[in-house]
């Protein structure tokens, strides 16, 4: 075996079996890059990954494994690696996985005793359900554009203890969410409703998002909405700093009759095991995302791996077909019979795309571009490159530095108003993405140029490392000040002329920290793609790296770039770059598929 100096290389070393160190250092190296095993059928080996491995080809892998004393069964006496079928994991990981596939299972088969009340529930308030329907009839659109999927999964939302809506940026899942919520507020006003999501930033716009809905409910229900208060994950299942724990799980659950969690897409397995393990039995549990996005930074695609669990997403029983139509007039988006469907896999009308964007119409830029990216149509996306884009698209296959120019001019708003609170809405309105940290088109460089362009024109004064008006985010947790990865704060002076770092509450409320207190803070006027999830903004711009041969170019990272931007997008990237970055995908390993049944399991 090879003697490398690093962390893979420590890890493997540290068993004695030589045989079994090349398959300890691959499952070490591509947990680091987010597989949550190795399957040994499709090891897919890089040439360095092939070097490890040379001697020990992936036919002969299965059986061999199968002898070593440290790797286990599923059930079996414990030992650091488990082999589950053709997939290799380390204990902890293949345990997170057991877990939350026994969750989902539990949590759906508790189902059947509450659905015939459920039933009744929704017949009795069919009056109230049926204003909640979007009545589409645009006539210019087919039949099936028109099905009105919110009101579909809103019923079964209802029905469910466990519901994932997917869908793209604008397609209506917080709208979907609010109905849900008016619907069970309408059977129990006393309803305890928690709302969660990966980073401080996405809770907070669900939670406004909610506040702001514009279905049409009794006052009542509106004040309800206002009264929830969103928070982190990890905020709500009370994180123990300094450890791997948290105060709510399986022995300690949590007490609501309803947890949502926002872009379900962000977040890992562990985290996910240790949220699913703390869902009280009868608890429903709703999950957001937009399973085309980025997964998570850490381990696992969890909400990837679950909508890819079920062949075909929006099937329904004849039965369910009929209940979700008895809520949306003749003519005004029924849900066809082409939808009728069967299926033994438990995920079966528990997974609802939402399919029609009310944000992007057919004929926009973003629109038209992020359908290409996600769906590979190379010959689309060479359009847009060609044409320099389009109203909202702008392509810069140059790197003009007039455009970088014009662009990062756009942020003299936030540092030329007063008032902290909106001055940090404006910091939010534009962004720079960029794909990778290092290099020219790196965050790191990005943020220099930035800096130094508003510097010469007198709008910043680039003195300390705190200066007045620089953006920061947040590069770890700070569960003591209530701080946390993710977040994005200004410098200002307070009343007293004390510079201070200065953050808004889930509550939208203004909080003055010590800038000395958060040592791990960087420069925000540009951020990694990865970490701009969650979040929206007016304008985007987006830069690729002009050498575009790198593996963290993905049409999931350029299509979760282009949809955080509401109104318009300047990519600033090679022509060649853009379509090798479209053409690439990447598949994170993980057992979810085999273990919902897509896969013959032996």
């Amino acid at each position: 075996m090879q003697t490398l100096n690093d962390v893979h290389q420590q890890f493997a070393a540290f068993f004695n079996s030589p045989a079994l160190q090349p398959y300890a250092w691959l499952v070490s190296k591509r947990l680091a890059e987010g597989h949550i095993c190795i399957d040994l059928n499709a090891l897919n080996l890089l040439p360095d990954e092939q070097a490890q491995l040379e001697n020990y080809p992936a036919n002969d892998s299965k059986e061999f494994l199968q002898n070593e004393p440290l790797v286990t069964r599923a059930g079996g006496a414990k030992q650091p690696f488990v082999l589950h079928n053709h997939r290799l994991y380390l204990q902890r990981y293949f345990a997170y996985e057991s877990s939350i596939v026994a969750s989902i299972r539990q949590c759906i088969n508790m189902e059947q005793s509450e659905r015939q009340q459920r039933m009744e529930q929704l017949i009795t308030h069919q009056n109230f359900i049926r204003l909640l329907s979007a009545g589409t009839d645009n006539t210019n659109l087919p039949a099936e554009v028109n099905i009105d999927w919110q009101q579909a999964a809103a019923v079964l939302g209802v029905l469910n203890n466990f519901t994932i809506i997917t869908g793209g940026p604008g397609t209506g899942k917080t709208t979907t969410v609010a109905k849900i919520l008016a619907i069970l507020y309408t059977i129990n006003p006393a309803l305890k409703v928690a709302l969660a999501a990966p980073t401080g930033k996405a809770a907070v716009r669900m939670a406004e998002s909610l506040k702001s809905s514009r279905i049409e409910v009794d006052g009542w229900i509106k004040e309800k909405f206002k009264t929830l208060v969103p928070a982190t994950i990890h905020r709500l299942l009370k994180y123990v700093p300094g450890s791997p724990y948290f105060r709510h799980d399986a022995s300690n659950p949590l007490v609501y009759d309803l947890v949502i969690v926002d872009e379900a897409s962000m977040i890992d397995v562990a985290l996910f095991a240790k949220l699913l393990a703390a869902i009280g039995p009868g608890t429903r549990i709703i999950l957001l995302g937009d399973k085309d996005q980025l997964a998570s930074v850490e381990a696992g695609s969890l909400l990837g791996d679950l909508c890819q669990a079920l062949p075909q997403t929006n099937l329904l029983c004849a039965q369910n077909l009929a209940l979700i139509n008895t809520f949306i007039a003749a003519g005004k988006g029924q849900v066809s019979n082409n939808y009728i469907g069967t299926s033994e896999n438990i995920l079966f009308q528990h997974i609802i795309e939402l399919k029609r964007s009310h944000r992007f119409t057919g004929e926009g830029g973003i629109g038209k571009l992020s359908r290409a990216i996600i769906n590979s149509k190379l010959n689309e996306i060479e359009i847009f490159a060609d044409a320099a884009g389009d109203a909202d698209v702008e392509v810069d296959v140059t790197y003009s530095e007039a455009l970088f120019n014009g662009f990062i001019s756009g942020y003299v708003n936030y540092i030329r108003e007063q008032d902290i609170a909106a001055a940090l809405d404006k910091l939010n309105q534009l962004r720079v993405l960029c794909a990778v940290r290092d290099g020219p088109q790196g965050v790191n460089a990005i943020n220099k140029r930035a800096e130094a362009y508003l510097t010469k024109k007198g709008l910043l004064k680039n003195n300390a490392e705190f200066y007045e008006n620089r953006p920061i985010i947040v590069t770890r947790n700070y569960p003591e000040l209530n701080l946390f990865n993710g977040d994005v704060g200004i410098i200002r002076a307070d009343n007293a002329g004390v510079l201070k770092a200065w953050f808004e509450d889930s509550d939208r409320k203004l909080r003055a920290i010590v800038p000395g207190y958060i040592t791990a803070a960087e420069t925000v006027f540009a951020m990694t793609i990865h970490k701009s999830q969650g979040s929206e903004y007016k304008n985007v711009m987006v830069i690729l790296p002009q050498n575009a041969d790198q593996p963290l170019l993905t049409r999931e990272l350029l299509y979760t770039a282009i949809t955080r931007a509401k109104e318009k997008v300047l990519l600033q990237a090679t022509k060649a770059a853009i379509l090798y970055t479209a053409a690439k995908s990447v598949q994170r390993a993980s057992g979810i598929m085999e273990r919902f049944g897509l896969e013959v399991e032996g």
